[in-house]
């Protein structure tokens, strides 16, 4: 799974927060408004060539029978940060040796919530 880039991550976080599809114009709004843009105006074309990016790497779809284009994500942020985390997983050579250094480093908290998570329960 490709890595994204900053105006990547930028849309795909305003696309996982907006319950609905948008179109290039409302994200670039968005991204104005956000710190992502840094305070400059973004050219639409700008946005549509991330999307078509993000479209690209199956991360978006467009929605085509409506103009403008509207697009959402494909996966929920959930979805996607686990694909990650199990690509990584599935390229370690050595994969109980990866998942216990991140056991080893999750705090308290996260350690219960995986505890639970896996059925067991703390004595």
């Amino acid at each position: 799974m490709a890595t994204l880039g900053d105006l990547e991550r930028s849309v795909m976080d305003l696309l996982w927060q907006q319950p609905a599809p948008l179109t290039a114009n409302e994200l670039r709004d968005l991204l104005t408004q956000s710190t992502a843009s840094h305070g400059k105006e973004l050219a639409v074309t700008t946005v549509l060539t991330v999307l078509s990016r993000l479209e690209k790497k199956g991360l978006v779809e467009r929605e085509r029978d409506i103009r403008p284009h509207r697009y959402r994500s494909v996966t929920s942020r959930e979805e996607h940060t686990a694909e990650l985390m199990h690509e990584v997983l599935g390229s370690a050579p050595d994969r109980e040796a990866v998942l216990a250094r991140f056991i080893g480093s999750v705090s308290a908290d996260e350690a219960e919530a995986l505890r639970k998570l896996l059925g067991h329960t703390q004595d």
